[in-house]
């Protein structure tokens, strides 16, 4: 092997980031490392790279022990990385960011002509016939990133990790790197390819190595794995397993509130159809980097659709930014409540009625008491403890705050509201009161979009769900249809729309 990893650990204040990982890497090997947020696939490569100290495990490469210090180290040691947001200056020219560091000199001055020609030298067996001399900026991404790749490649020479190097590309851009790559492989290079692409990865790679909780699930060939199962390995979940009480569900007819049609920003979600009825709630399954949060985003205007429109049947909306969506009555929760939701420093009080007196615009300031009275009946009706209105929302725990984000909305009254893992790092007690009120609200007739990569909360809450893989919405299920198992057979590929098999 050329590259092995024995026993691996890393550990963090109160996270086992590795548990004793092992992984092996071959010369002229494409393998890909997959799991989901928090899986170790990020801690592992810096561990391998030098940017973290291993606390426990071996590495060796070609034979010899290492222990890499630094990212340097790791370079001059014949390990290179390239990441998803190409890590070079786009302000220099190609020739110049390719032998950054390294530049030819005559006389104790950088020569010129001898950096572009050994630049060139660099890009020709990657088939770039560029001008070296423009800015590396001037390029589209892909050769950004084939450039980025050349470079790590002559920094390194054995090893090289790629971290979602296909995020931001178009399906040809990905063929153009994919070609890169291939002739690597045929050089004897080892190859680490990270990605959430499963299409990518069966088209790529030669292994697939699973880590799931810092822990390594399986190693297995590309060519003999079966998809469902890869889907079960990165979630810990098998097909078999579903929530109780839903073998009665039926298909309800609902009449529409929004239809979106094309909706679609380039390299971040390709153009979808959807409807959403009156007080339902429609599920985003997938994996992480499928889509979902991309679509929430562009729904909700964060990411402004480039293609197609939204209307409530009577006139066509208004989502080009946030706020013009909380104007048509949207509003959203987010993935991320401590950095995209509290304002830590203010109290509950204020973080509830944020929204509110952000609708009415400051000139028109919510008279205290009538805070005091919207806060104070939220509080009541949601069940947020605490000791008092008054106190900073940052010392709430994490399901109180969630509590409170949904306050805030539901005291401006959305007919469409958004929630992207609203029940992510919450304790159980909050988690179930959360699906309880997602219940409520559609009976009182609020239509919900609901972000999950809890299948069994999507099979609980939601009367439909999308399925969504490689950026695209590939699968609609609903009915009897809304199990764990359609919903993983539809995210591995299984049965699509109406029951045909999704691309």
């Amino acid at each position: 092997m050329l590259l092995t990893i024995r026993s691996l650990t890393k550990t963090f204040p109160g996270t086992q980031a590795l548990d004793a990982v092992d992984f092996d890497l071959a010369a002229g090997e494409v393998h890909a490392l997959l799991g989901e947020n928090g899986a170790g696939k990020s801690t592992l490569i810096k561990c391998l790279t030098g940017a973290y100290r291993r606390d426990g495990g071996t590495i060796t490469l070609d034979g010899a022990t290492i222990d890499p210090q630094s990212t340097v180290e790791a370079q001059e040691q014949g390990i290179g990385t390239v990441y998803q947001e190409v890590n070079l200056l786009p302000n220099l020219t190609v020739a110049q960011n390719l032998m950054f560091g390294r530049e030819p000199r005559r006389w104790g001055l950088i020569d010129s002509r001898a950096l572009r020609a050994e630049a060139r030298e660099t890009l020709r067996p990657y088939g770039l016939d560029i001008d070296v001399d423009r800015d590396l900026g001037s390029y589209s991404v892909a050769i950004q990133q084939i450039v980025a790749i050349a470079r790590a490649v002559a920094l390194s020479g054995k090893v090289l990790i790629l971290d979602e190097p296909t995020a931001s590309l178009d399906a040809a851009e990905v063929r153009m790197v994919f070609d890169v790559v291939r002739g690597l492989r045929e050089r004897g290079l080892g190859i680490v390819f990270v990605s959430h692409f499963l299409d990518q990865v069966f088209d790529l790679t030669d292994r697939v190595t699973v880590l799931r909780n810092g822990r390594k699930i399986v190693t297995e060939r590309t060519a003999e794995l079966d998809r469902v199962k890869l889907i079960e390995h990165m979630l810990g979940r098998a097909l078999e397993h579903e929530v109780a009480g839903q073998a009665a569900r039926t298909a309800a007819v609902r009449p529409p509130l929004l239809e979106f049609r094309g909706f679609g920003r380039r390299g971040v979600v390709e153009p979808f159809d959807l409807t959403v009825g009156q007080g339902e709630v429609v599920g985003l399954a997938g994996l992480l980097g499928s889509g979902r949060t991309e679509s929430a985003e562009l729904m909700f205007g964060v990411r402004p659709a480039q293609s197609g429109e939204a209307s409530d049947g009577q006139s066509r909306l208004d989502l080009s930014s946030p706020r013009a969506a909380i104007a048509e009555g949207f509003g959203f929760v987010p993935e991320e409540r401590k950095t995209d939701g509290i304002v830590a420093e203010l109290s509950i009080r204020e973080n509830i009625i944020l929204g509110l007196q952000a609708r009415r615009g400051w000139a028109r300031r919510i008279p205290r008491a009538e805070q005091n009275r919207i806060a104070d009946d939220y509080i009541k009706r949601l069940d947020i403890r605490t000791s008092g209105r008054e106190k900073p929302i940052g010392e709430l725990s994490g399901g109180n705050q969630q509590k409170a984000i949904l306050a805030r909305w539901l005291a401006m009254n959305p007919r469409f509201l958004i929630l992207d893992e609203p029940t992510r790092g919450i304790d159980v007690g909050a988690h179930a009161e959360i699906l309880r009120l997602i219940r409520e609200l559609t009976q009182a007739g609020m239509s919900i979009l609901l972000v999950s990569s809890e299948i069994d909360e999507l099979v609980a809450s939601a009367d439909r769900v999308i399925v969504l893989r490689d950026r695209r919405h590939v699968a609609e299920l609903d009915g009897p249809r809304v199990t764990g198992a359609e919903i993983m057979r539809a995210i591995a590929g299984g049965a699509g729309r109406d029951g045909e098999v999704a691309a």
